[in-house]
């Protein structure tokens, strides 16, 4: 299972629409970034009070970065 996969299943469990769950992964300046997009309804779900839900998923994909040698980003895409 990939983190991209890793990541999204973390997220659907999160949130009242996880079919409305996309996680875009890309390359930018030396690190992966993942795009996270939900329904408008679950964007507060993820962020979490005062950002702490998107802090711990940034956390846990440092630990991750720090395990595999490489540079992860976190952000929640608002459309």
């Amino acid at each position: 299972m990939t983190l991209r996969e890793q990541l999204a299943g973390l997220v659907r469990r999160i949130v009242d629409e996880p079919d409305r769950v996309e996680i875009d992964e890309f390359d930018s300046a030396g690190a992966t970034v993942f795009e996270v997009r939900v329904a408008d309804d679950d964007l507060g779900k993820v962020i979490g009070r005062q950002g702490r839900t998107a802090r711990a998923i940034r956390s846990l994909l440092s630990e991750r970065a720090t395990q595999d040698g490489a540079r992860y980003e976190f952000e929640v895409v608002d459309e």
